[in-house]
């Protein structure tokens, strides 16, 4: 079973599961800000790391696997984590990525409440054609995706026009890139804050339907 890492209170009514991207650990620069802000909204946060990116701190330099063998261990980590009243499940780029593979199943089982995704690549850099997305068509839990409109994993432009499932809902993140980060006179602060912002609005409507 995956370590658990925690920010936020013990005793809040709202607990988001998140994994982190491809390249950066769990407790990244990125992934510490993003959980101090939702924690400053009142969101439990609950991290964890996929077996490669764990192995990488005892030296083993492992790349990324393919998405599609991530979702065990995305389901060891909730499983980890026990029973947990309004649960959402979530990532940054290719963590949540694989849990949008597994959450209509946990949605099915009344497991989760949602999925949050942090930044979705719905295709590799520079090539638009390489579409991850079939799954989203139909998806039936209820999502929000954190989009910079410049993501070079999927623009504002591009994702508009992709067939979604009518349970997404996209919140913007004006000029920033996959980390959120926009042009001066915009800042990566204000990005931040704004997706946290975001999530712990989304998340509180959807458990108060």
């Amino acid at each position: 079973m995956p370590d658990l890492l925690f920010t936020g209170p013990d005793d809040a009514r709202l607990t988001l599961m998140l994994a982190h991207g491809a390249g950066a650990p769990m407790d990244s620069g990125w992934m510490n800000a993003m959980a101090e802000r939702l924690a400053g909204h009142g969101i439990r946060v609950a991290r964890f790391e996929f077996g490669y990116m764990a192995a990488r701190r005892s030296g083993q330099r492992k790349p990324p696997p393919r998405a599609e063998t991530l979702l065990g261990e995305y389901l060891d980590a909730v499983d980890a984590l026990g029973p947990t009243q309004n649960l959402f499940i979530g990532g940054k780029s290719l963590g949540g990525r694989v849990a949008s593979m597994v959450a209509d199943e946990l949605f099915a089982q009344g497991k989760i409440a949602g999925l949050v995704c942090l930044g979705y690549p719905f295709h590799p850099p520079a090539k638009p054609q390489q579409l991850r997305t079939a799954h989203l068509k139909h998806l039936a839990v209820p999502a929000l995706i954190c989009q910079g409109t410049r993501d070079p994993f999927g623009t504002r432009d591009e994702v508009l026009s992709y067939e979604l499932s009518p349970q997404i809902n996209i919140e913007w993140l004006e000029d920033g890139d996959h980390d959120f980060k926009p042009r001066k006179p915009l800042t990566l602060d204000g990005n931040l804050d704004a997706a946290a912002a975001a999530v712990a609005g989304w998340m509180r409507e959807i458990v108060a339907e």
